[in-house]
């Protein structure tokens, strides 16, 4: 059985309402609101437009009817939206209710707006329209930024490179690199000696005076005089500029200091007084 729909749109159908409206003249919706003065016209025009927007937005739920269509019937559905607005601000300017605030609003709520783009709404198929899908699709939020006392949890002292050395791989690298480094400072230095020597004749230069080395007549009469290995292996002597105690000397002080600590831990101040009495009349 046909629809009740597809009744209508039969000829027969549309030749009955013809032949009914015939000797009727239709009254057309005025194109402004203002040029309406009678509050039952503007409720009825505000009905009709709310019936024509319920029936586009079913009609743009169906995603097959082509990009084109889709972005017809959605900009269609805005203008008679924004020409609802206008019917109800004209219905409260002539008495009526304020349908601003007390109407219904779910024809809007079925339509999304673009963020920063206040006003134009997407129906149905038309919010998954190539290049509106991308405008509702939130950015993800960024992870939050650490403090100060969050980022100080992650340092330690690999941080500072205090355990670089803990690998066992860099340590024999610096070994090799400092063996490199010495070779090639001692041929620079053979270089430059070479190039010295050339340049100031057949006599070579004097080596740098050893410091410690003192000549025979220096400490012929110094018992402090001592051998010394010098740098070609030969005995050289260096005479103390300080006195240096001998082991024996050493181990006295040691006895000595040994004694005060144990006088100091056990004796009493008297035993301590004539002692210190007793030596002084002895000479000790």
């Amino acid at each position: 059985m046909a629809r009740n729909a597809e009744k209508a749109m039969t000829a027969l159908a549309r030749f009955r309402n013809a032949q009914l409206e015939e000797g009727k003249v239709r009254e057309r919706r005025p194109f402004l609101a203002s040029e309406c003065n009678e509050l039952p016209k503007a409720e009825k025009w505000r009905r009709q437009i709310i019936s024509e927007i319920s029936k586009k937005v079913a009609q743009i739920q169906n995603a097959g009817l082509g990009e084109f269509k889709i972005r017809d019937l959605n900009d269609e559905i805005n203008k008679l939206l924004r020409e609802k607005g206008h019917w109800e601000v004209r219905i409260k300017e002539l008495g009526g209710p304020d349908y601003g605030r007390v109407g219904p609003k779910m024809l809007d709520h079925e339509g999304k707006e673009v963020p920063g783009n206040r006003g134009y709404k997407y129906f149905g198929a038309a919010k998954d329209l190539p290049g509106v899908r991308e405008l509702f699709e939130k950015e993800p939020i960024p992870p939050p930024r650490k403090n100060r006392a969050e980022l100080m949890k992650d340092i330690d002292a690999e941080y500072y490179g205090y355990r670089d050395e803990d690998d066992g791989a860099l340590v024999p690298l610096e070994q090799d690199y400092e063996k490199q480094v010495i070779l090639q400072a001692v041929e620079k230095w053979k270089v430059d000696r070479e190039a010295r020597l050339a340049g100031g004749g057949e006599k070579e230069e004097e080596e740098e005076e050893h410091i410690y080395a003192v000549r025979e007549e220096e400490h012929s009469g110094d018992e402090s005089a001592e051998p010394m290995d010098g740098q070609d292996g030969s005995l050289t002597s260096f005479i103390a500029h300080v006195p240096v105690p001998s082991q024996k000397d050493i181990e006295e002080a040691l006895v000595r200091r040994k004694k005060m600590e144990l006088l100091q831990k056990y004796a009493s101040e008297t035993l301590m007084a004539q002692s210190e009495e007793a030596k002084a009349l002895l000479g000790l």
